[in-house]
C-alpha cells in the first residue's frame, strides 16, 4: 500500500504495534516520528497515524490496565501518547523486534508480541488489584452507562480509594473511562447506520439529548455524527 492516514479515537484500549513504514510513521497532530515497536497508551483526543510509502504493520491490542503492567509507569503519562518499546533496558525488546523484522507471516508475529507481553509482565511485577479489573469489566458490559457509586459498591471500595486506584491501574477516572465505552456505543452504532435519527441513537446510546451526543461525539472525534458518516461514505 502507498500511503496511510487513520485516524484513532478513544476506545479505553491501549496497544502495541510493530510498524515497517519505509518514510517514517507520525502520530499527528503532533507529527512524532514512531519507533518500529511501540506502545500507545489511553486516546481522549482525536489523533491519527500516517506515513507515505509502503508501509505493514500489526497492533496488539491490550486491556486496560495493561500498560501499568507492563512498563510499571503512571499509565496517565501516556494518554495521547506512545512509548518506545526498543529504549527499555531491563529486557532486550531489540531481540523480539528482530524476531519480528525476520517474518511475514501473522501469526508468529502474534506469538513473538504475545512472549513480548510476557516478558515485559514478568520484567515488572506489578500487583494486580482485581476489584478494578471487575470494576472495568462491569463498566464494558454496562456500555458505560450506570452510576459509578453502583460499581463501587459492587467491587466494595469507598469513593476516594475507587478514583485513585483506578486512576494508577488506568490512567484515566472512572467517569473517564465510562464515557470512553458510552462513546465507543454509539460510535458503532453511527457506522451502522441503523437509526433513523440522531435524536433516537442519542437516546439509545444513554445521553440526555441529541446536543449532549453531538456535543461528546465532536470532543472525541473532532466530526459530528453526520460528519463521520459522509466521511465513511466517501473511505
Amino acid at each position: 500500500m502507498a500511503s496511510l492516514n487513520v485516524p484513532l479515537y478513544a476506545d479505553g484500549y491501549p496497544g502495541i504495534m510493530f510498524q515497517q513504514a519505509g518514510n517514517g510513521l507520525y502520530l499527528e497532530p503532533r507529527h512524532k516520528k514512531l519507533s518500529g515497536l511501540f506502545l500507545y497508551g489511553q486516546t481522549l483526543n482525536p489523533v491519527a497515524l500516517t506515513t507515505n510509502g509502503p508501509f505493514q504493520y500489526v497492533v496488539f491490542q491490550l486491556y486496560p490496565f495493561a500498560s501499568k503492567h507492563l512498563l510499571n509507569v503512571n499509565p496517565r503519562e501516556l494518554n495521547d501518547d506512545c512509548f518506545d518499546l526498543l529504549q527499555l533496558q531491563n529486557i532486550s525488546t531489540r531481540s523480539f523486534y528482530a524476531e519480528l523484522l525476520s517474518t511475514g507471516d501473522l501469526s508468529e508475529q502474534i506469538e513473538i508480541m504475545s512472549d513480548l507481553v510476557e516478558a515485559l509482565v514478568k520484567a515488572h511485577e506489578v500487583n494486580r488489584d482485581d476489584r478494578i479489573q471487575k470494576a472495568i469489566h462491569l463498566i464494558i458490559k454496562n456500555e458505560g452507562l450506570g452510576k459509578m457509586s453502583d460499581v463501587r459498591d459492587h467491587v466494595y471500595l469507598t469513593e476516594r480509594t475507587f478514583e485513585r486506584n483506578f486512576m494508577n491501574e488506568v490512567g484515566l477516572t472512572p467517569k473517564q473511562f465510562a464515557r470512553i465505552i458510552q462513546f465507543q456505543t454509539s460510535l458503532s452504532k453511527v457506522e451502522d447506520m441503523r437509526f433513523a435519527n440522531m435524536s433516537e441513537l442519542a437516546f439509545d446510546s444513554g445521553f440526555s439529548d441529541q446536543s449532549h451526543f453531538i456535543r461528546v461525539f465532536k470532543s472525541y472525534t473532532g466530526l459530528s455524527p453526520k460528519q463521520y458518516q459522509r466521511q465513511a461514505l466517501l473511505a
